[in-house]
């Protein structure tokens, strides 16, 4: 493996825990091997560009361990609250941390597992991923990377050559492991297995692990404190921007929460074609726990839980005080958001949030589609077309100044790229019968092209 020194920068921080955090497994070992989808835009930040195809595949989908970081792959011990229900028989069922190392902004970074084969914590399941599963996320991720959220990253796609069974779609089903690359894997359902176990040595190594690894502080007395703030700012932005981006996770349960306010693990999610407060993604949600307009309460509720599970080193009240913050810090989180989709630059608080509330008005009320009103109004300009439902967000636009002029060659396209679910299946469709890749790596294209043009100041 030829890497440039200066660029691959291997890490094992993750063996200062212990082996109480997690459980050493091997990787399954698959009929077959096929390179699907490597992302090389991602792979550059890394150090990992320059790996060959057959190298690609030696470590992502055999599992060869990478130079100077992990010998053996991490099953991580956590529990968590699915659906408002604690769970404490769960883990890295079917993944696992295969590896760590630094990006080129010196961060401190995960390359994680989705289908690599059962754990200690798999409980009946195979371990395995559908092809499609994979698919999937790839899509989400790169959309949700274009729309500005903080998200894992879908760094290698490998179909594996099993049959699988699945309850919930046509079996056999074709499988595949795909590898995230995320800025850690530590989830507040980790801090809830320790809070569990009462362990108060544990507690205090995890947080002064995160607090030095993500967020470049050491312990002190008020480190639980210190660290509840930071994963309730960035709980609240994410919360905001999946908001801004129409994006429906779908299972927001405290185990798929990341301490660094990072979005992953994406199954059931959707984008919705409207600003419909009740619309969810996914099939078993009957109550409408994480519906499009309750994921701010829902991630709200689970940083809840992890002041539950550091008041074990902690006094009650300051972090109450940091709870209680986190609406402050969601609304002018979910400003700058649909302001950065609008392409605009921000101007008080007050006008701000007036904003926020004639644009969610408008579409709330008028059943538009979401993508097709930011992309007409991106630059603070909105047809005619649009009817007196938008007469006040289009004077609320006009006080606005434009961050980005339509100059880009996707605003000249005619119409947004999006990714509703009829999309979604009709790419897998393409591949499900005729083994065809293209318009899964046309759509690709699209959304970076999406994504560039949105960033463009």
């Amino acid at each position: 493996m030829t890497l440039p020194p200066q660029a691959y920068r291997p890490e094992t921080a993750i063996l200062e825990l212990g082996s109480g955090f997690y459980d050493p497994v091997e990787a399954a070992d698959f009929p077959e091997t096929k390179l699907r989808f490597r992302n090389d835009r991602a792979a550059a930040g890394i150090g990992l560009m320059a790996l060959s195809d057959a190298e690609w595949v030696a470590h992502f989908g055999r599992f060869a361990p990478l130079e100077g970081s992990l010998t053996r792959p991490l099953a991580l011990r956590y529990h968590g609250h699915q659906f408002r229900v604690y769970n404490p028989d769960i883990g890295d069922g079917r993944g696992f941390l295969f590896a760590q190392l630094r990006d080129d902004r010196g961060r401190l970074m995960d390359l994680g597992t989705k289908g690599s084969g059962q754990t200690p914590w798999s409980r009946f399941g195979d371990g395995r991923l559908t092809l499609k599963g994979g698919v999937r996320e790839v899509l989400a991720t790169e959309m949700l990377e274009g729309l500005g959220v903080e998200t894992s990253r879908s760094f290698s796609l490998i179909e594996t050559g099993e049959a699988l069974e699945r309850g919930d779609e046509p079996s056999p089903t074709r499988s595949a492991v795909l590898v995230r690359l995320s800025h850690g894997h530590i989830r507040i359902g980790t801090f809830q297995r320790l809070a569990y176990d009462r362990d108060e040595d544990g507690i205090r190594a995890l947080t002064a692990y995160v607090l030095r690894h993500y967020y470049g502080e050491e312990a002190g007395d008020d480190a639980p404190v210190r660290l509840l703030d930071h994963v309730v700012r960035r709980g609240a932005r994410l919360a905001a921007s999946y908001m801004a981006a129409g994006f429906v996770h779908g299972v927001l349960n405290s185990d798929n929460i990341n301490v660094t306010g990072e979005s992953f693990d994406y199954g059931p999610w959707r984008f919705a074609p409207t600003w419909d407060p009740t619309f969810t993604a996914a099939y078993f949600d009957h109550a409408g726990l994480y519906a499009f307009g309750r994921q701010p309460e829902a991630i709200h509720w689970d940083a809840m839980q992890l002041a539950v599970s550091l008041r074990l080193v902690s006094e009650a009240e300051p972090l109450i005080a940091v709870i209680e913050r986190f609406g402050e810090h969601y609304q002018p989180a979910v400003a700058n958001a649909i302001l950065w989709r609008l392409g605009l630059r921000p101007r008080d608080a007050e006008s701000d949030r007036g904003l926020v509330q004639a644009v969610e008005k408008a579409l709330r009320g008028d059943n538009a589609s979401i993508d097709r009103f930011f992309f007409d109004a991106f630059g603070g300009g909105l047809p005619d077309s649009y009817g007196p439902a938008f007469d006040e967000v289009r004077a609320v636009l006009a006080g606005y100044e434009p961050r980005s002029e339509r100059s880009h060659a996707y605003w000249q396209a005619g119409s947004p790229c999006s990714m509703l679910i009829d999309e979604v299946e009709a790419i897998w469709s393409t591949i499900d019968r005729h083994d065809d890749w293209s318009a899964f790596h046309a759509k690709i294209a699209a959304i970076r092209q999406m994504g560039a043009a949105l960033s463009t100041d």
